[in-house]
């Protein structure tokens, strides 16, 4: 049922791009149909149309590849599946179209996935099936791939599998970053449990698969593979952030990524101090959802598909169905506001220059989407101090013996008490006492 109703929704968003695939991706038509695919915006200017691998072309610097190794891997070894005749924009829409079936594989994985790492609320896993959000942003890049690898260290570890579920955040960080950041969370716990020996485990295997795969390209070709992070550290603040209220400064990129990252660096330590302090141990995938949405509303830039990151992890962290749909129905309004101000930029005033409705538009959608985030996240940290709150452990007794409440995720750690805690942030004492489990 899971797979059916996600090929379901994936042709819902191949159809979205319809346009695009019949009438080409020129601006402003590309955003006025809300159909742009950065697989039909980088074909044919980053070398791949031309037979070039990411990272060894001679285009100019500002053509080269700005994506980590691993998705520009994925990036060149697709292109090899376009047949070399026609013209470039049929081949255009053949990469499109190769693509296309690429992120709706790992979709499917990532639903799979999502309901083995639920556990007993594997129907959670709908949500992801028929996400609005994935629906929309799928198709536009390759982020998908890194929320397949990262779903799938999340269902490793649930199942104890520290070294496999090492590699896979090595995997996804070489995809993206934001899966790195799960080994914050396995740090908080490993703490608790005085079981460090497993978080360096995962670390070490994770650190050696990222350079497995970063390696070659730092020692063939270290100015293109370099772009990425150096491109990330200069680039100016750009669509949905937060530091566009702030570029009235005049600051350069630098400086916003050096108060972005400073402020992320201290909401990673609000994290860790409630996930080390709250009477009840948080579970894994709370900890993972807290630090990649700190790390999504601080960032210099919020691309539309980034809502993809979250949701898997919303869904096992939060899985609360009408707050699901309404931060759903917000990304929405806020995805669309995004391209109509796209267009309005690219079209040169022809479109909507003095029309107040489409800065109003994008302005309310970037409030809305960072208000709903926060807002889950919010929800997320009530759960934390207060287990009884949270959907997942809702019906579940406490543990036998130290109160703890069961997380299916928790993996190498559940059959352990916590062992170290720090002052704790809620109030009232430690309840142990088991309760019978719910009758639903």
């Amino acid at each position: 049922m899971l797979v059916g109703l996600t090929l379901l929704a994936a042709v819902a968003a191949f159809l979205s791009k319809q346009w695009c695939r019949l009438n080409g991706w020129g601006v402003p038509d590309v955003h006025l149909h809300m159909c742009y695919s950065d697989f039909a915006q980088l074909y044919p200017t980053r070398g791949l149309a031309d037979g070039y691998f990411p990272f060894y072309t001679p285009l100019p610097e500002d053509q080269w590849m700005e994506y980590p190794a691993l998705l520009a891997v994925v990036a060149g070894v697709t292109s090899w599946l376009v047949p070399a005749d026609g013209s470039v924009a049929e081949r255009t829409v053949t990469y499109f179209d190769v693509n296309a079936l690429g992120v709706v594989l790992c979709w499917i994985v990532v639903v799979v996935a999502t309901a083995f790492t639920a556990g007993h609320r594997s129907k959670d896993a709908l949500l992801v099936a028929l996400a609005p959000g994935i629906v929309l942003t799928s198709m536009l890049n390759w982020d998908l791939w890194a929320v397949m690898l990262a779903a799938l260290a999340l269902w490793t570890w649930s199942n104890g599998r520290t070294v496999l579920s090492g590699v896979l955040l090595g995997l996804g960080a070489a995809m993206k970053l934001y899966p790195l950041f799960f080994l914050g969370a396995i740090l908080v716990l490993a703490i608790r449990t005085l079981k460090l020996g497993r978080f360096f485990t995962t670390l070490a295997v994770g650190v050696l698969t990222w350079l497995a795969v970063n390696v070659p390209f730092m020692l063939t070709a270290f100015d293109q593979w370099s772009r990425f992070y150096t491109f990330s550290g200069d680039r100016p603040v750009s669509f949905s952030s937060l530091w566009l209220a702030f570029t009235w400064t005049g600051w350069s990129g630098e400086t916003f990524s050096l108060i972005s990252n400073g402020l992320f660096a201290l909401c990673c330590a609000g994290v860790a101090y409630l996930g080390l302090s709250s009477r009840h141990r948080p579970r894994m995938a709370q900890l993972c959802l807290l630090i990649v949405a700190s790390f999504i509303l601080l960032g210099k830039v919020y691309s539309p598909q980034f809502v993809m990151w979250l949701i898997p992890l919303v869904v096992l962290a939060s899985p609360r169905w009408k707050t699901f749909w309404v931060w759903q129905a917000i990304e929405v309004y806020h995805w669309g506001g995004v391209w109509m101000e796209s267009a309005r930029i690219t079209s040169s005033g022809a479109f909507g220059q003095d029309a107040l409705w489409i800065p109003l538009w994008y302005g309310s959608g970037i409030v809305l989407h960072m208000a709903a985030v926060i807002w889950i996240c919010v929800t997320v940290v009530k759960d934390i101090l207060d287990p009884e709150r949270d959907p997942v452990r809702a019906g579940l007794a406490p543990d036998a013996g130290d109160g703890r409440y069961a997380d299916p995720g928790d993996g190498v750690f559940a059959d352990h008490p916590d062992r170290f805690l720090l002052p704790p942030a809620g109030r009232g004492p430690v309840r142990t006492e088991r309760r019978e489990p719910a009758v639903r």
